[in-house]
């Protein structure tokens, strides 16, 4: 290590007795800011995974764009280095304001202004670069300090950036998110950005401040935590009137899991019915409405419901509404509901509204409930199914486009007992006609025989399925003999969705795999507009 003469500041020798401390204190901020600095990109990566669906296109955007402007800071911040410490701290009070008002900003420009994507690269671009500025100014701080050799002081602070991102990666999911939601999280690690950025100028290098630098400092500090402060207080009923924009019905419900944004909403449709529209969202994708939801998970389960049915498997389907279904077959001894999201479960369980539609079908005694992932489950399994009924996601997200592969299937043809049928929900073929013949590409191609029938549901269109065996002979879709009174399906109505017209028949498009999701990008492309 050198032994240089303390630093000249302002024609004066600027002696530091605590060099040590004074160094430790450079590499703290160091490892705070790289800390907020992750989780200002993960905190865009989840809003956009949440808003849009698509993890890996918003993690690639985001990383790249922020990425990009870290260079680009890093080039900004040469004509700042003779007034490094003061421009550190504007730079991290920035940086605090906006990265604290990101995923507020960014809500309100999705809910308000329908100018998310250009929003979003703007934000990914301006944190960046701000990001960007702070790794040079830290190293001419530092060697202010006392000069080191260019290797070493390096080392000493990507050390610190390093592990600073570590604590910020690991503290994202599973404290910010879980203590204080997205929204008050991003808020909060703005004021730590704030605090450990001036704490560190107005302290160690406060000799290198002016009077009037200290005064527009100080000013800068008040509006950045009265804003901060601002937002955090009206930050509940911000995320309730968003929210609402985003739903024509009043919304009774809404909470955000581990895995995904549940929102119920209510209301007393006013053309043709008197009836009650209850409608469950999650992501923001419409999962039921209590007006016609009967269309959709009769023509689910029944059809698969003609045979040996005694233990049955349920993939997804946390709402209890195809239980319910299934649980009209006096004969049925075993339900088995595999669902992810234990909250979606909750919710069926104990709000009245959606306990009466699903008729408290979860806590029947034939039933029991398994919070897992389905794919990790299915590998491990050793009981064998009379009926398997895949009543998931539709695989518009990389989370759930895994459900939807020929490893996926092969691995229900593992679980299925002897004669046993599976029945998969496969989307629109109206609407997502290549997804909806890759899904059965896919599970024709893990070994099953199919039949391809889709019915209207006034609140999804043309709606798919598929029911399948094991082998190369096609189930019969018929009613079960003994089917209880339904609704809506009936042996004509079954008889007629096998038929697709000339405009939607059948097309030849490849299955879809874990390696190569192909449904994933059907059914982005397919959807969108709609």
């Amino acid at each position: 290590m050198s032994t240089a003469a303390p630093p000249v500041v302002d024609g004066r020798t600027e002696a530091r007795p605590h060099w040590r401390l004074a160094r430790a204190a450079v590499l703290l901020a160091v490892f705070v800011c790289a800390a907020c600095g992750l989780v200002y990109e993960l905190a865009l990566v989840a809003l956009g995974s949440y808003l849009i669906g698509d993890t890996v296109g918003q993690a690639s955007i985001v990383l790249g764009v922020m990425v990009f402007a870290m260079g680009v800071g890093a080039l900004v911040a040469k004509p700042l280095q003779p007034r490094a410490a003061a421009a550190f701290a504007v730079i991290e009070l920035t940086l605090a304001l906006l990265g604290g008002l990101s995923v507020l900003g960014l809500y309100a420009a999705f809910a308000w202004l329908d100018l998310y994507g250009p929003a979003l690269v703007g934000t990914a671009f301006v944190l960046g670069l701000l990001i960007g500025a702070e790794i040079p100014l830290l190293m001419v701080m530092l060697q202010r300090i006392r000069e080191q050799a260019a290797g070493s002081a390096v080392a000493d602070l990507f050390a610190a950036d390093y592990v600073g991102a570590l604590l910020g990666g690991l503290a994202f999911p599973f404290l910010l998110i879980p203590v204080f939601g997205q929204l008050k999280g991003a808020l909060v690690v703005g004021a730590v950005n704030a605090v450990a950025g001036l704490a560190l100028v107005c302290t160690v290098f406060r000799r290198e401040l002016s009077r009037r630098a200290r005064l527009v400092l100080g000013a800068g500090a008040v509006v950045v935590a009265l804003c901060l402060g601002y937002a955090w207080v009206t930050a509940a009923d911000f995320e309730v009137t968003a929210r609402q924009q985003l739903y024509r019905d009043p919304v009774v419900h809404a909470e955000r899991s581990r895995y995904q944004e549940i929102v119920l909403t209510r209301s007393v449709r006013e053309v043709g019915h008197a009836d009650t529209d209850l409608r469950l969202f999650l992501n923001g994708d419409l999962q039921f409405s209590s007006v016609d939801e009967y269309r959709y998970h009769e023509a689910l389960v029944h059809p698969a419901m003609r045979g040996p049915r005694g233990d049955v498997l349920v993939l997804g389907a946390g709402d209890g509404l195809a239980v319910r279904e299934i649980l009209r077959y006096p004969d049925v001894r075993r339900v088995t509901v595999v669902d992810l999201d234990p909250a979606v479960v909750a919710l069926a369980r104990h709000v009245p509204q959606l306990r009466a539609l699903n008729g408290g079908s979860l806590d029947d005694p034939r039933v029991r409930v398994l919070n897992t992932d389905a794919f990790g489950w299915l590998r491990t399994a050793a009981e064998r199914f009379d009926v398997v009924v895949a009543d998931l996601p539709d695989p518009d997200e990389t989370a759930t486009a895994k459900l939807y592969t020929v490893e996926f299937y092969a691995l229900i043809r593992s679980v299925l007992a002897e004669q046993g049928r599976l029945v998969v929900q496969s989307g629109s073929p109206y609407f997502a006609p290549r997804s909806y013949w890759s899904i059965d590409a896919s599970v024709r191609e893990a070994g099953f025989a199919t039949v391809p029938y889709h019915v209207d549901v006034p609140s999804f269109g043309d709606w798919g399925f598929l029911l399948a065996t094991a082998g190369t002979v096609p189930p019969v879709l018929e009613l079960p003999a003994d089917a209880p009174r339904l609704r809506f399906l009936d042996p004509g109505v079954l008889r007629a969705a096998t038929a697709f017209p000339a405009d939607r028949a059948r097309l030849n498009v490849p299955p879809s795999t874990l390696l190569q999701p192909r449904v994933l990008d059907y059914a982005r492309t397919e959807w969108r507009g709609y």
